[in-house]
């Protein structure tokens, strides 16, 4: 394995590669919100979660996520000004929307851990979207007594707005309507995660997007996929590539672009930040 040496050949072949292929399955990780300007730690941490570090300690929002608070009523306040910066506002930089003018009239299809919501933000189709560890925008039950899961805008922003010495109100906390357990967020942390009728709906796209397109001149397209859970999107991204000698794998991530020497020859690696080389892809 080897990072990249020439920037702009490489864009160019990129360029090229985004051009003639007749389908592109975007792969896409922490490190493309992250581009965007959804940063976990450092001032927009600060920014919003100052009175939770000042008294817990803790200096990012990961680790927020995991505190154990001592009541319900502080949990929420910490959860719903969590899920309202990052699934109910914009991200900074404009990172996803210019992926999605690179792609939208193209036969495409996303796989992302993300669960921040950023690509139907930015105008990608719904239909064409997997998310495969959940959704900031969904409860679930806790425990979980059934799949299903529920919209959470409504109560989310009323939370952030109605909490007062870092608590929501008692009557806000969110509870199964049919067990009566409090409810969680819809992310794949254990093995409670529900996958509901719109993940399995979503999966069965996905599977199909790949049948479809398996000999075909797919560009396997990785943007900002870590090491944390590979084997969702960059092992089988790699697998796929290296099966059908007319499709392409491009890796861009900055400090982690990498493909096994069995595709190097038909792969694009490109360590630089990702909403650069975006921007540097849309040039005429």
């Amino acid at each position: 394995m080897k990072y990249t040496q020439d920037y702009l050949e490489q864009i160019n072949k990129l360029k090229t590669t985004l051009k003639n292929a007749d389908a592109i399955l975007i792969g896409a990780g922490a490190g493309l919100s992250t581009s965007a300007g959804f940063e976990y730690s450092g001032n927009r941490f600060k920014d919003n979660f100052s009175d939770f570090e000042e008294k817990y300690g803790f200096h990012d929002m990961y680790s927020g996520g995991f505190y154990p608070y001592s009541s319900l009523e502080e949990y929420w306040a910490y959860w719903s000004r969590y899920v309202f910066i990052n699934r109910y506002t914009q991200p900074p930089k404009p990172v996803y929307d210019d992926l999605f003018r690179l792609v939208e009239d193209k036969n495409y299809f996303v796989i992302t851990t993300n669960v921040d919501h950023c690509f139907q933000k930015a105008g990608f189709d719904k239909q064409r979207l997997f998310y495969t560890q959940g959704d900031y925008g969904l409860f679930q039950c806790s425990v979980p007594c059934h799949s299903q899961t529920y919209d959470n805008e409504e109560i989310i922003r009323r939370m952030v707005k109605e909490q007062k010495d870092m608590k929501v109100p008692s009557q806000l906390i969110p509870r199964c309507p049919l067990c009566g357990m409090p409810m969680t967020m819809n992310l794949r942390a254990d093995d409670k995660f529900a996958q509901d009728e719109g993940w399995d709906i979503a999966c069965k796209r996905y599977e199909n997007f790949l049948k479809r397109n398996r000999d075909s001149k797919v560009l396997y397209l990785e943007l900002g996929v870590g090491n944390n859970t590979p084997v969702i999107i960059k092992y089988p991204f790699w697998r796929l590539t290296a099966q059908n000698p007319n499709a392409a794998y491009a890796c861009v991530n900055y400090g982690e672009a990498i493909c096994p020497p069995q595709i190097q020859s038909q792969s694009v690696c490109i360590n630089e930040d990702i909403g650069e080389v975006l921007k540097d892809l849309g040039k005429k």
